[in-house]
């Protein structure tokens, strides 16, 4: 799937298992997919004003219904539950680091 794809991937499959007991990690075409999915969500969230999808699941689901199944559709259920806490964490994260701004912390590089 590229910028000149007029077909859309399907849904995500099971995973396959691979002969060492795990399983075999989704191709580059099934997690563009998801990330686009993942976007098209969150771009709803923030135009409703929600972080977080998990503790506001009704207003999220009400408000963004249809991004929220094309996400779960395109993606590993585990995969939608990360990237749902890692939206939350980062916003506390970026939260964090314009209050530490306002008070006049100084950003000190690490190398």
């Amino acid at each position: 799937m590229g910028f000149f794809s007029s077909t859309k991937p399907s849904a995500v499959q099971s995973p396959t298992p691979s002969s060492d007991g795990g399983f075999i990690a989704p191709d580059r075409d099934a997690r563009a997919a998801c990330w686009e999915g993942r976007d098209a969500f969150f771009r709803c969230l923030d135009s409703h004003g929600i972080i977080d999808s998990v503790k506001e699941d009704a207003k999220s689901r009400k408000a963004c219904g249809e991004e929220l199944r094309t996400f779960e559709r395109d993606c590993a259920g585990s995969w939608v539950t990360y990237f749902k806490k890692r939206r939350v964490m980062e916003h506390q994260r970026d939260a964090t680091m314009k209050k530490l701004a306002a008070e006049g912390a100084i950003n000190v590089d690490q190398k």
